[in-house]
């Protein structure tokens, strides 16, 4: 054989859309351009509607971050909730800030706090760590409601000054509150998959699919918790000092409320998919479809919730969106990684015959980390 017919070894290529993905992509961006035009063709009624739903669509998805990915199931998670709204009304009522500039406030003092609080509760493993997180956000309800200075237990109101300086006009003061909803939400998805979608992310699925594995692999399992912690409460922060600037007033017992916040989030996930980015977005749909329906049935609609969430469990373990994913095929984000082999050239440079689109090669997390450690 001739030098000029010396062929090079088959190379393989990590991809990661496919034919769903790249559909799902052109869907994501049509629907955030009809919800951003909402404002000028619905009502006040349906835009605090979608607001409410933009709220837990981030926070289920920052738990789901937490639990689905980090393996931290938190049922804490309400107390940075609280903390941001608290962080938000404060910086307004004391510093005489802007509300809206108190949004990065509460951000960064959510982060800050929980610091020390994932150092602590990293020591636990488990059903210790959930236990944890609860007795945590617990302490933050009994100090807020303890201390005169930011209400007590009646908590404190935004004055019709501070409302105003966020603009004069309501219409206006309502479109802006939906667009950072929006933003928030969208924000919080697309810096989800877009870490998912790095080394970092892939270590995270592989502690989600194995622990001991990921630790064998060379990954900091522990600083990968801390991370993914911290990020999650600052955002957890910042959406909920959105949500008590929309309700203008805010209490220890409505802003470290467990029910009201941690039970939706892990209630969302569970049926929408947990360890799937879709799957929190599906869930608040659901969630939402139910409690539109079931509202008129008082407590009843949490009975009913409970069997949903049953039900789903025992005939979906991997939740709605991961039953329709796993049956079809479908993702509507390009996270899954494949390996394509790509059409050899020889010496000369011409290809030998092997078709670049052969059929592709799932890869999971815990393979693709053989070769990626952090």
């Amino acid at each position: 054989m001739s030098s000029g017919d010396r062929k090079t070894p088959p190379t393989v290529q990590v991809v990661h859309t496919a034919l769903s993905s790249r559909l799902g992509s052109v869907f994501w961006i049509l629907l955030v351009a009809v919800l951003i035009a909402l404002p000028y063709w619905g009502d006040r009624e349906t835009m605090r509607l979608f607001t409410e739903i933009y709220s837990f669509v981030a926070l289920a998805s920052l738990w789901n971050l937490l639990a689905g990915y980090a393996g931290l199931v938190s049922v804490g998670q309400q107390a940075f909730v609280g903390l941001g709204g608290y962080t938000l009304y404060l910086c307004a009522l004391w510093a005489g800030i802007n509300p809206l500039l108190g949004l990065p406030l509460a951000g960064l003092v959510g982060g800050v706090i929980s610091i020390p609080i994932v150092l602590l509760l990293l020591q636990l493993r488990g059903a210790y760590f959930a236990i944890g997180s609860w007795v945590v956000a617990e302490v933050f309800l009994q100090i807020f409601q303890l201390v005169p200075a930011v209400g007590g237990g009646s908590g404190i109101s935004l004055p019709a000054a501070v409302v105003l300086s966020i603009a004069r006009a309501r219409n206006l003061r309502e479109f802006l509150i939906y667009w950072i909803f929006l933003g928030l939400a969208v924000a919080v998805i697309g810096v989800i998959v877009l870490l998912l979608r790095t080394r970092y992310g892939l270590a995270l699925q592989a502690i989600r699919d194995n622990e001991t594995a990921a630790k064998s692999n060379g990954i900091d399992v522990n600083r990968a918790r801390m991370v993914v912690f911290v990020v999650s409460a600052a955002a957890t922060a910042m959406v909920g000092s959105m949500i008590f600037l929309q309700k203008l007033s805010i209490t220890p017992f409505s802003a470290f409320s467990i029910n009201d916040w941690t039970v939706n989030m892990i209630f969302i996930t569970v049926i929408g998919g947990i360890g799937r980015v879709e799957g929190p977005i599906f869930g608040t749909v659901v969630y939402f479809v139910l409690r539109q329906f079931l509202a008129d049935l008082a407590s009843t609609y949490l009975i009913i919730f409970g069997l949903v969430a049953i039900g789903v469990m025992l005939k979906a373990p991997k939740g709605l969106w991961g039953y329709v994913a796993d049956r079809f095929g479908w993702q509507l984000f390009p996270l899954a990684r494949r390996l394509v082999r790509q059409a050899p050239l020889s010496a000369a440079g011409h290809p030998d015959g092997i078709r670049s689109d052969a059929p592709s090669i799932p890869l999971s997390a815990s393979q693709a980390g053989k070769t990626t450690a952090l």
